[in-house]
């Protein structure tokens, strides 16, 4: 399967897409959700992939929508947005928070509008330091989409938040940590190879089990306590009789290297 705006690789148990559009800081087209979309399906589709890592080509991560690709004017015929989110954004979202492994976002630079949504919906975030999220929907009169404003008040609290999407003002990537917005912030010359260990880490995991707990986790704040607990106690009835588990246990007492099967 050949691809023009992204680059796609699936090896030893890693699938590597990266955002292939430089020259517009990879910056959202048709084509690309048409072809990230496409991607998905071989991830989904292999049982021996483990984790997924999103990166950008050259100096930045997604600028999000590129605008040129459906360009408006004053007075000009207006375009249905939410259309495009429906059709296109919402499914990535939805697609890499439930996807069955997990989704290692590596920022090598700017992640504004949508492209910082990206990198929220991922389950762990890596970014360089000179790296930048900007929710900049509020420069052009619009609102975050790509569940921007589902995950930034639950991951930095309503006051920043609000303060991200109202101002559209750049936030560095050394405080979005501090925030509790992203996993890591690393120096940029170190963040391919910390994304490549974290990869290799998931790709030698209990796939299942990883699984499982981000399902949990990703649906907690929907839950109440007491339906959390019951979810907790069914998905160890069902993983501790799984072949990882023992395998894990006897790995454990034997002080060896576990063998995990994964999905």
């Amino acid at each position: 399967m050949t691809f023009e705006t992204i680059a796609f690789s699936m090896d030893l148990g890693v699938a590597r897409l990266t955002l292939d559009r430089p020259d517009r800081l990879n910056s959202f087209t048709a084509q690309m959700h048409d072809e990230i979309a496409r991607a998905l399906d071989l991830v989904e589709g292999s049982a021996n992939i483990r984790v997924l890592t999103i990166t950008g080509a050259g100096r930045g991560f997604c600028a999000g929508q590129d605008l040129s690709d459906r360009a408006v004017s004053p007075g000009g015929a207006a375009v249905d947005l939410g259309e495009s989110v429906e059709k296109r954004y919402n499914p990535l979202i939805r697609r890499l928070t439930s996807l069955p492994v997990p989704v290692v976002a590596a920022v090598n630079g700017v992640a504004a509008g949508a492209g910082a949504s990206l990198a929220f919906a991922c389950d762990i975030v890596l970014a360089a330091k000179s790296a930048k999220f900007i929710m900049s929907f509020a420069n052009i009169g619009l609102v975050p989409d790509s569940g921007g404003s589902w995950a930034l008040p639950r991951l930095a609290g309503q006051a920043r938040a609000l303060g991200l999407a109202l101002t559209g003002d750049p936030l560095p990537a050394e405080t979005a940590a501090d925030w509790g917005l992203i996993w890591r912030c690393v120096e940029d010359d170190k963040l391919v190879a910390e994304t490549d260990a974290l990869a290799a880490k998931f790709a030698s995991a209990p796939t299942r089990g990883l699984a499982e707990t981000k399902k949990l986790i990703r649906g907690a704040f929907a839950r109440p306590l007491d339906e959390q607990l019951d979810l907790e106690r069914d998905r160890m009835r069902e993983l501790g009789r799984s072949d990882d588990y023992r395998e894990g246990v006897d790995a454990f007492l034997a002080k060896r290297k576990p063998h995990f099967k994964g999905r």
